[in-house]
């Protein structure tokens, strides 16, 4: 009976989360604009979100921003990942804790803050402000994947390379990296997802003239939900979804 209980509160909460998910995709398949009824199956609202400039425009600002982000931020945090990883046992857990703290924050504190540093400072908000507020955000996330890697290798294996006349970055790009290649992926497929879909620390951080696709969705939904936004929603959730499923696998597979 117990068991039955756990299975059935499981399965209420998995419900509640995917049934508005499940009506939204199927919705996008709707021929016909109305919501309460079924007018038959249709691509219309696709082939119309193909043809929408704003939403294509939003969709290269929303890619382009998280390649650049993952890239950025990848090389930041794994480089960090490593300088933390050399420090003593004190600062490293000093260190370590200020790299979870951002991550504890609510996304409105980032959000708020990044926009008032960059107000302090003059610079116009906008392409550039939006892509800074994702490598601060990501970067993070990509130094805790990488240091459980660190931690599993033995420590004496950069001395050893030095020892046997590699150089630094030699030993760095053929011994360090190697060691933790798969949290660094995983740390950047990660980064890629969470800037994918981030809306409100790009919503405090960029301008109207420029917009992601999740800025783009709440400004529409306050004029009115078109059904190719159903369209865009299903996409965007397949997309997230195969990335985290990816990452949820990987991190299976390293732990």
């Amino acid at each position: 009976m117990k068991k039955f209980l756990k299975r059935f509160y499981l399965g209420i909460i998995l419900v509640f989360l995917y049934i508005p998910i499940v009506v939204m995709i199927v919705q996008s398949f709707n021929a016909g604009k109305s919501r309460a009824k079924w007018e038959g199956f249709s691509l219309r609202w696709y082939a119309e979100l193909f043809q929408d400039s704003s939403i294509l425009g939003a969709l290269q600002v929303t890619l382009t921003v998280a390649v650049l982000a993952m890239i950025i931020s990848t090389v930041l945090g794994t480089l960090a990942a490593i300088g933390i990883y050399s420090m003593k046992k004190r600062p490293q857990s000093l260190m370590m804790t200020m790299t979870n703290l951002p991550n504890t924050m609510p996304d409105i504190v980032t959000g708020i803050s990044l926009m008032l540093l960059f107000i302090f400072t003059k610079v116009e908000r906008g392409y550039l402000t939006m892509l800074l507020a994702h490598v601060t955000f990501d970067t993070p996330y990509v130094i805790l994947s990488v240091m459980p890697k660190l931690k599993q290798m033995n420590k004496h294996t950069y001395e050893a390379a030095l020892d046997l006349g590699a150089t630094p970055g030699y030993a760095l790009t053929h011994v360090l990296i190697p060691e933790c290649k798969q949290g660094i992926i995983t740390g950047a497929m990660l980064a890629f997802t969470l800037s994918l879909d981030d809306f409100t620390i790009s919503y405090f951080t960029t301008s109207p003239l420029v917009q992601n696709l999740s800025t783009l969705i709440y400004s529409a939904a306050r004029k009115g939900i078109k059904p190719s936004m159903n369209a865009l929603s299903a996409l965007m959730f397949l997309c997230l979804l195969v990335l985290l499923l990816i990452v949820n696998r990987r991190t299976a597979e390293k732990n």
